[in-house]
């Protein structure tokens, strides 16, 4: 849209034909010239996209255990390079399969070794029920 009379009003996304239509029109805009009419509309217009999806489809941390068990396959960990953090393979088997919950000293231990961000450790999350 290189007339700028044609654009419509900037407001908040806030149903998915808007969506779509900003979308389009950022489309339109990409390449546009920063510190310009259109690179600063550009600009806005991303910004109120990234607003939509936030609030549309919010990304959730994972839960302790489940962050735990990523870290350890994208990293080629085993149960016993946690159970060497943790102090003990009992407790470390305990932490994986929901029947101990994180301590403090082990999110510590899992922050500084594994470089795992403690705010996601330090989340409550559900423990296996005891029979």
């Amino acid at each position: 849209m290189s007339d700028r009379d044609t654009y419509r009003p900037l407001k908040p996304i806030r149903s998915e034909a808007e969506y779509d239509a900003s979308l389009a029109e950022v489309d339109a805009l990409m390449g546009a010239p920063a510190d310009t009419p259109e690179g600063d509309r550009l600009d806005v217009l991303s910004v109120l996209i990234e607003a939509y999806e936030a609030e549309r489809w919010p990304i959730l941390a994972p839960d302790p255990v489940a962050l735990i068990e990523h870290v350890m396959e994208a990293r080629g960990y085993r149960q016993r390079d946690l159970a060497v953090l943790l102090g003990s393979q009992p407790r470390a088997s305990e932490v994986l399969h929901r029947r101990r919950a994180l301590t403090l000293p082990m999110i510590r231990a899992l922050s500084v070794e594994w470089n795992v961000p403690a705010d996601v450790l330090v989340r409550e999350y559900q423990l296996a029920q005891s029979a």
